[in-house]
Parts: C-alpha cells; structure tokens; sequence
C-alpha cells in the first residue's frame, strides 16, 4: 500500500514538472510543429515533378483539365519546363532538409533544456530526503537515475510526439493520394496493416520488458563500480584484485546478456517492417506494372505509388525505433517518477522558527531511538548540557555515542522523547537555519576536491579569505596550509587523498569553526590520528572553548579532566556521568575503560612470532 502511494505522488509530481516545462516552451513547440507540417508537405510533393516528366514531358501523355496551363510549355519551351521540373526537385529537397534541420534543432534544445529541469528538480529533491532514505538505497542506482534516466527522456516528451505525430501525418496524407490515384493499390497496405500492428504489439511489449531488465542492470553495475572505486585502497591491501575482477566480470556478463537482448528485439522490430515492405512493394510493383500495360494508370502513377510506399513504410520503420526509444523512455520515467514519490522522514512545521542565534543549553527527554524496528540504539536517555560547557559521551563502541550527534542535526527522529534546545522542542526549528547553526565535524573526514579555501569555507557561503585564515588559525592548520605549494589555494585530491589524517581532520575543524557556532559537536575527532595529530585536535578543542557549547563523541580517554561533564553510555542507556575524577571515584564502567586504556599504553602487547 505505501509503495503504492509512493508510485502515486511520484507520478503526479512528475507529470507536474514535465507539464511546467512543456508551458513554458510552447512557442517553440508551435514553431517545431510548423517545421513539421512543412516537411510533411515536402514529402508529399517529392515524387511529383518526377510524374510530370515522365507522363508529360517524355511520354506526351494527354494533360488532365488540372494541369492544361502547362501545355503552353510543353508544346513552346519542353527543355526549359523539364528543366523548372528538375529544379523543383531540389527545391523541394533543400526545403526538406532545411525545415527537418530547424524541427530537428528545435525539439533537441527543448529536450536539452527538459533534462536540465528534471535533473535540478531530481537533485533538490534527493538532497532533501533523510539519511534513512540514503542508507538504504544504492548510491549506483542514484546515480543512474541522476544521470542516465534523465538522459533517456530527452526525446521523450517533445521529439519522439512530434516525429510521430509527423509519421501518422505523412502515413494518411500519401495513403489519401494513393487511394485518389488507384484505390486497388491502395489495398496493399491496408492488406499488411494487421500483421504489422500485431508484430510490432508483440515485439514492443518484449522490448519494455527487457529496457526494464537492462535499466535495473545499469544500477547495478553503477553502484558495482561507486563501490569498487571508493574502496580501492582495501581491495589492494588484501590483494583482491582478482576477486573484484571475478565480480566485475559476472556482472558485466549479466549486463551485457540484458543488452544483447535488448537490442535483439529492436533488430526484429525493423527487419519485420522491412520484409513486409519489401513484399507489399514487389505487389504493388507487379500489379501496377500489369495495369501500366493495360493503360490504367500511367507509368508517373506507378512511379508516385512506389515513391509513396517507399516513404510509408519507412516512417513506420522509424515508429518502431522511436516505440522502442519510448518505451526505454517509460522505463526510467517511472524509476524517476518513483524516486520523486519518496518524501524525507523529517520534514519543517508550517510555524518552524528559523534560528538566528543558540545560547547552547541542550536537554534529552526520555530519548530512545533505533535504526531498524526492534533493535533499539539509544533507550530512555534523559541528560541536560548547560550552555557553554565542554562535555564528552564515552562508551564501548555500539552505545549509541554518535547517533546522538545525528538526532541533535534533526538527520533522524527520536522514536520517543524530546530534545529541547534553549527551552524549545528540536522539532519547532528549520532544519537548515538549525544545521548552519552548529559546527560538525563528523567521524568520516570527508572533503571535495577543490582548494583548501573552498573546503574550509563550504559551511559559510561568501567567507573572506580572512574567515577562512581565522578559522585555520584556531584549528591548528594554517601553518602546514601555508608550507603547501600553493597555500589555501592548493586543490585538495578526491576526498582529501593527498593529505595526512591529521591534516585532513584539522581543516575540516575549521570548516567547522568558520561558521563561528554557539554549538561544536566532534564525532571521534581523533580516532584515527598519531599521537602528534591527536594533540594537535586537543589543542584546539581546548583552546576554542570561550562561550560555546562543545560535545565530543570519544573512546580515547585521554585528556579526559578537561571536559566539564562527561557521560558514560552502554547499549543505549546513560550509566554514569560526572567529571573525570568523579567517574573514576565510582570504580564503575567508565573507571573499568580508563584503567584498561591506560594500561594498554603504558603495557603494550607484544606479538610473538614463532
């Protein structure tokens, strides 16, 4: 039933945007009809100049009372009308081609501008949906339908109506003048009608069917290779090469298979319209030649018919093609329309208050929390931060330390309980004036590949350059920027490769200190730093403290007797809380990790190798 009204909502908000656009482009819509309606005109009047200098230029044949203007000429001027005639053909073809360039270009601008507008609406929307949605969808399949179902549309909605629409039109108008010309002939394609449709029904409902197969093996071999790529460093350090490749190469095997079959079908779509064309051409042929000879219908006639079903039944070739685009098209229009249907779990109140400034005073009401249903995270915590103090949340690993950073940001919902920040529920704040409000730096130090400056500066948008210093200078990285070749300008590598953890976790303390916050929450800062590194954070966290509220999620204990309050959580529920002295004093859980801690670095283990 969800997935349903998920389908439901997507559809329409689809159906919406694709609207809005086609509005919006109208004028160039008419403008590409116009074109269209030449081209069809040109298509009807090619075969024509040919009958006149057949019939009645060559073989003299009696003018019909339609044309007795032109007999002036021929009996005067034959040479300078054959050569008019000749002349008209490539008039009519440079208008052809003139009109389907201009169709052409028209349509492909406004399908252009179509997957520019379905892209920017796909990607606030994504942006917008919660971490919940994220970790369950495959970052390959976001992808794929970012930028490979997107693209698929192009034609979809403006060149594929109007080709078709093109077809149909040039289908009944050569039919019509068949029909005036011989309707016995025009039989012939009436006759092969039902066996096309059906062939094509059967061939296009099997080619939706793979496109959709084929789509599904796009996502996954997209998210194959997001995976492989982000973790290419783990694959080389256990020698896994081979292993990756043996994966790799199953699922290019799949997707190739999916393809074949794919365009398998399409083949047999066009070589089923070319075989019945072929027939229905040597037909009418035959039995047009026969009523030639009988002085039925004159050798121009034959010639417009020929000329016609030549152009019949290519447009249906072409149909057939364009049905295949369509239905490739419908295939990620759905996937599209059915990733516009997901909305983000947490969502602004109508009467949500923008937050200009935090005093820093934070409660946790009855707070329990859980990823998956019956596996709960974090159980009945009930604790208070008052502003300006330097707190830490320790705990074995799995206690549910940095799942509060999450709820504080409002990435997740408390499943029960109520966070109150400055007195007043975390549900009545913007979610975005409440993230720009508070300075994160996550477990993950993740940055983009630009300069440093663009890194330090990405939470604050138009920072001067002397914000950016500012906060390197209390982050404790302005001296190793200033020694790169480059300075603040020098490009970070992807994901921040081409720096030292403890260079990378620094400036990304700055990003987070250049929004000046009223609130510093750290999630591990130093979890993976040298000793060197990790003073250089404690440094830094201590220095900055001056009327701000600092959370840090931690499982080294060291340097502990400088936080104000520190609470001790296991499996989800707050154990113990006090100072550093205090916790020790109780000889409880807290004590338990400070004593294992500590003798680990002052009695390291040895490995003995035999």
């Amino acid at each position: 039933m969800r997935q349903t009204e998920i389908t439901r909502r997507g559809q329409a908000r689809f159906r919406t945007i694709i609207a809005s656009h086609l509005r919006s482009a109208w004028p160039h819509l008419a403008l590409a009809t116009g074109c269209l309606l030449g081209v069809t005109l040109m298509q009807l009047m090619a075969p024509w100049p040919l009958k006149l200098i057949f019939d009645y230029i060559l073989l003299q044949k009696s003018l019909p009372p339609s044309l007795t203007f032109l007999d002036p000429f021929i009996q005067s001027w034959p040479l300078a009308l054959l050569g008019s005639l000749a002349a008209s053909i490539a008039v009519i073809a440079a208008m052809n081609g003139a009109l389907s360039y201009a169709q052409s270009f028209v349509t492909s601008k406004i399908g252009h501008r179509l997957v520019f507008t379905i892209r920017q609406h796909l990607f606030a929307h994504v942006q917008r949906l919660s971490l919940s949605f994220h970790s369950q969808t495959r970052s390959g399949e976001l992808l794929t339908k970012l930028a490979g179902d997107t693209q698929t549309l192009k034609n979809a909605f403006t060149d594929i109506p109007l080709a078709v629409s093109g077809h149909i039109l040039t289908f009944i108008g050569m039919f019509v003048v068949m029909f005036a010309l011989n309707w016995e002939l025009s039989l012939i394609i009436l006759a092969t009608m039902p066996i096309l449709v059906t062939a094509l029904f059967i061939l296009n409902r099997n080619i939706l069917a793979t496109t959709r197969d084929q789509r599904e093996r796009d996502s996954h071999m997209t998210s194959r290779l997001n995976e492989w790529l982000s973790s290419i460093s783990v694959v080389q350090t256990f020698g896994r090469e081979r292993v990756e490749q043996d994966r790799f190469n199953q699922e290019s095997t799949k997707h190739l298979h999916t393809g074949l079959r794919t365009a398998r079908t399409t083949a047999a779509v066009a070589r089923v319209v070319s075989i019945i064309g072929a027939i229905s051409t040597a037909v009418t042929v035959f039995l047009g030649a026969w009523q030639v000879l009988k002085a039925r219908i004159t050798p121009g006639d034959l010639l417009v018919f020929v000329s016609y079903m030549k152009n019949i039944y290519g447009p249906i070739k072409d149909m057939s093609k364009l049905s295949s685009q369509f239905s490739q098209a419908m295939v990620s229009a759905q996937r599209i329309a059915d990733l516009l249907g997901n909305e983000p779990d947490i969502q602004d109140r109508p009467d949500a208050v923008k937050v200009n400034h935090l005093i820093g005073d934070i409660r946790l009401e009855h707070i329990s929390f859980s990823y998956l249903e019956g596996c709960p995270v974090l159980r009945d915590l009930t604790l208070q931060i008052a502003p300006g103090q330097r707190v830490a949340f320790v705990g074995p690993s799995g206690a549910g330390k940095s799942t509060l950073v999450s709820l504080l940001l409002r990435l997740y919902q408390p499943s029960q309980g109520t966070i109150l920040l400055d007195d007043r529920s975390l549900a009545d704040y913007e979610r975005e004036s409440l993230r720009h409000s508070i300075g994160v730096v996550l477990q993950d130090t993740l940055l983009f590949q630009a300069s440093i400056a663009d890194n330090i500066a990405y939470g604050v948008e138009q920072a001067t350059r002397e914000q950016i210093v500012k906060a390197a200078q209390e982050a404790n990285a302005h001296e190793f920027i200033a020694e790169l070749p480059d300075g603040y300008d020098t490009i970070v590598g992807e994901r921040g490769g081409t720096l030292s953890g403890g260079q990378r976790q620094r400036i990304c303390l700055a990003r987070a200190l250049v929004k000046q916050p009223s609130i510093l929450m750290l999630d591990e800062p130093t979890a993976s730093l040298d000793h060197r590194s990790a003073t250089y954070v404690r440094e830094t966290i201590t220095r900055i403290q001056a009327d701000r509220t600092t959370i840090v999620i931690t499982h080294h204990l060291v340097g502990m007797d400088l936080f104000d309050r520190i609470f001790v959580l296991d499996q989800g529920r707050l154990v113990e809380q006090g100072t550093h002295r205090e916790l020790l004093s109780q000889h409880g859980l807290y004590a338990g990790l400070y004593v294992q801690q500590s003798d680990h670095l002052v009695h390291p283990r040895s490995n003995n190798l035999t």
